[in-house]
């Protein structure tokens, strides 16, 4: 796995062992980026990080400050690890606790939102997309859940689920708070 873009570039990246992290394909990740356009100076929140992939990319293309929050240890050493190595831990906030009980460890707000829950666990899905209002993030902020491209992601009230992007099996749903233009 490999950082796609930005200030670093072609940097490869560790991950954890295992199949209890799925990470984000560089394939996903490109699609997603080109998808959100321009991160210069956005606060960038990555839940069930896993290896990080997904908001260290973020960082590279310009995100002012990425949070983490990830509670599996071989997730957590292999996320720590690619922030020591790309010499980020002054503009990133790891958060190891268990979601959605991790976002209220959180200072946001946050611009954009990325979500990588593990696939079987709907539940922690829908849980963790209720917390996310109020001081976490902003008003016009957008949220970006990662999911298998055969199920939509259940999105609880007050969220509104727009486009999906289908990339091989995987699917990115964007999803917006109800009173947001």
């Amino acid at each position: 796995m490999r950082i796609i873009a930005g200030l670093h570039r072609g940097r490869r990246l560790v991950t954890p062992r295992g199949r209890a992290t799925r990470p984000t394909s560089d394939r996903a990740r490109e699609t997603l980026f080109a998808l959100l356009g321009d991160l210069q100076g956005i606060r960038f929140l990555d839940l069930f990080a896993g290896s990080g992939a997904v908001g260290i990319e973020a960082l590279s293309r310009g995100a002012a400050h990425v949070s983490f929050v990830e509670s599996a240890p071989p997730a957590l050493a292999a996320l720590r690890a690619n922030l020591q190595t790309l010499a980020a831990t002054t503009t990133t906030t790891v958060v190891s606790r268990p979601l959605p009980g991790g976002i209220d460890r959180l200072t946001g707000p946050f611009d954009l939102v990325f979500l990588d829950p593990p696939y079987a666990a709907a539940h922690l899905l829908t849980q963790t997309l209720a917390r996310l209002t109020g001081a976490v993030i902003v008003p016009e902020a957008v949220v970006v859940v990662e999911h298998d491209a055969r199920h939509a992601p259940l999105v609880p009230a007050g969220l509104i689920a727009d486009t999906t992007r289908r990339v091989g099996e995987t699917a990115f749903t964007f999803v917006h708070l109800g009173d947001a233009t």
